[in-house]
């Protein structure tokens, strides 16, 4: 099942690809030189995504007040991290851990060898040791499968294209040889491509999130560990104590940490739903107890979205 889950990442990265082209084409069509909209679209994409490639490690320990610990700091972690790091075949990553209080953990870093795995300070008091080993391995899953690198691409994208868009309405509003068929092409744009550009980087985030649970419960061989895992700390983010409100990072944790919650921010949500991964992990658990294969039923884990 790998190869459905990475196929359907390319072909999101690939539709990506073609409404970047178009937006180029857009641009192209608006200055009179069509190959230029296509070499500045391509070359802003390119800075954009070296700037995540180098510093979105850093910046994602910043922003969420992580910090790295030593084993004498917390011993506890950093044994699950290395244990868990055996197990699935990378190197262990640094170990940071963030003082706020919501249950929860996250990956990041562009590749295993420069990689962190952060837990917060309420999941450390919350969770077994079984199941903080089930959230890790979930974690390194992550770095294992090279998610964080592929998410800060998609959300560079995403990005560009949304500015790009609006910026394409002021080109057809100044304009020398506008025309209303050319602004109302402008104008959808703005609306359609930002949408679109959504869209394709929440299945890419949702898609690595399914796939990180299927790798992190084969890693420790224990699908129920992490379910139990999931259910609590959904329960613990859903805490009125819980005031995270950095959306830009929502994407990156376990468990989508905005409490605040509406019927279109699950709409548009970075996370499949929380029931639906716990339903999943448990059936994985019944074909293991069974001696069946662990692998999904065809279509049971493909279908993302």
């Amino acid at each position: 099942m790998r190869a459905v889950w990475q196929a359907r990442t390319a072909a999101m990265f690939i539709a990506m690809s073609m409404i970047m082209a178009a937006m180029g084409l857009l641009v192209g069509m608006l200055t009179g030189q069509v190959m230029l909209g296509l070499v500045v679209m391509m070359a802003i994409s390119i800075v954009f995504n070296i700037y995540a490639f180098v510093f979105s490690k850093k910046h994602a320990l910043r922003a969420n007040g992580a910090r790295i610990v030593s084993e004498a700091e917390e011993p506890r972690l950093h044994a699950i991290v290395a244990r868990v790091a055996e197990k699935a075949g990378v190197p262990k990553p640094e170990v940071g851990v963030s003082e706020e209080p919501m249950p929860n953990a996250f990956a990041t870093g562009r590749s295993p060898k420069n990689a962190a795995v952060v837990a917060t300070r309420g999941i450390l008091r919350l969770l077994p040791d079984a199941e903080l080993e089930g959230v890790m391995a979930h974690e390194m899953s992550h770095v294992k499968n090279r998610d964080i690198l592929l998410m800060s691409a998609a959300s560079t994208m995403a990005a560009v294209l949304t500015y790009m868009s609006h910026y394409v309405v002021w080109m057809a509003l100044s304009g020398r040889n506008r025309d209303m068929w050319t602004l109302a092409i402008a104008v959808g744009a703005s609306i359609t491509v930002p949408i679109a550009a959504m869209l394709v980087q929440l299945g890419v985030s949702r898609n690595r999130e399914f796939l990180a649970d299927e790798t992190g419960a084969k890693i420790t061989g224990n699908p129920r560990a992490l379910a139990r895992a999931l259910r609590s700390i959904e329960i613990g983010v859903r805490s009125p104590n819980n005031n995270y409100d950095k959306e830009s990072y929502a994407d990156m944790w376990i468990s989508n940490p905005i409490r605040k919650k509406n019927m279109l921010s699950k709409l548009f949500s970075t996370h499949p739903p929380m029931d639906e991964r716990i339903a999943r992990l448990n059936a994985m658990a019944d074909r293991m107890e069974s001696g069946g294969n662990t692998a999904p039923a065809e279509g049971h884990w493909a279908e993302t979205l």
